[in-house]
């Protein structure tokens, strides 16, 4: 067999694992196939010989090529000139979500969305440095031993150890657990929608956690409301916008519930995503950017 064919055929084994390593440490489904392809380059160039473990050997690629891509994003932000758009200090950016269908989630997002890797987990890791979100994600989510974490990140494996368990208190202190049953969510989630349609205030102020927290990319601006009062307002606001024929949907975002709208012809306005704890929803990300959701994959959702 042709070497390069043989190649192929090894790193699609374990290109699913590839891409939940990047696609953690990212938050950008399209920044993680780019971490995934220049793993693949890397392996065409160079070869397997000589390689124990071709899968740890491209986990550690794809991870050093995913810290070198959010050192870079860092380094980008610092510059004005090259920043695309303004961005409030303290705000944070909604991650790039995995949409699927409510009832099923294919095994492609099985994968990507193992561990339970919700858009509220992603946000948190997207305040922590890049060694401390590679130490976190290569050794919490993919169980890498620290001896093997500490090369990429140049740091022994006591302080490799140090920045993983400094990430992991951030997380936990930071990141509501979802409860663990979807149809419950479900049920919490219709009930928010059914009250924004219907432009029900206390039933809004029902179902949403006293402190709940709304990040809303629109486009321009990230925007970020606290307060069930004030996302109450928000969502009312939110749903006036709803032109005529839009159709809104259940949908898994990130192996939690969440909606989909699309217009009359199937173009997609809006993805979002909710943290229901406790029975309330603590937590929602909307997606509205045009741009953004045009290089969403949402073929899951396809009739």
């Amino acid at each position: 067999m042709d070497e390069q064919v043989w190649l192929a055929e090894r790193f699609e084994e374990h290109r699913s694992r590839l891409r939940a390593v990047a696609y953690r440490m990212l938050g950008s489904t399209s920044e993680a196939d780019d971490a995934v392809q220049e793993a693949w380059l890397r392996l065409s160039r160079s070869g397997a010989e000589g390689v124990e473990n071709l899968g740890g050997w491209l986990t550690t690629v794809t991870a050093r090529v995913s810290l070198n891509m959010l050192r870079s994003r860092g380094t980008r932000r610092e510059e004005p000139l090259e920043k695309p758009r303004s961005m409030p200090s303290g705000l944070r950016v909604v991650p790039d979500p995995i949409v699927g269908r409510a009832d099923n989630t294919d095994p492609e997002q099985e994968a990507l969305l193992a561990d339970s890797v919700g858009l509220a987990l992603l946000v948190v890791l997207e305040t922590l440095s890049p060694v401390e979100r590679l130490a976190f994600v290569l050794h919490d989510t993919f169980a890498m031993p620290f001896h093997e974490i500490a090369p990429i990140v140049g740091r022994s494996p006591t302080a490799t150890r140090q920045l993983a368990s400094r990430a992991r208190r951030r997380v936990r202190g930071a990141s509501a657990v979802p409860d663990a049953d979807l149809a419950r969510q479900q049920e919490v989630v219709s009930a928010f929608l059914a009250a924004a349609r219907e432009g029900d205030f206390g039933a809004l102020l029902a179902v949403l956690d006293p402190d709940v927290v709304l990040r809303a990319d629109t486009g321009g601006p990230p925007r970020e409301v606290r307060g069930a009062r004030a996302v109450a307002n928000q969502a009312l606001t939110f749903s006036r916008l709803g032109g005529p024929g839009r159709v809104s949907r259940p949908a898994l975002v990130n192996g939690a519930a969440g909606v989909v709208s699309q217009d009359p012809d199937g173009r997609p306005f809006s993805v979002m995503g909710f943290t229901v704890s406790g029975g309330r929803i603590v937590e929602i990300d909307i997606l509205a950017d045009p741009e953004r959701l045009s290089r969403l994959d949402l073929s899951a959702l396809a009739d």
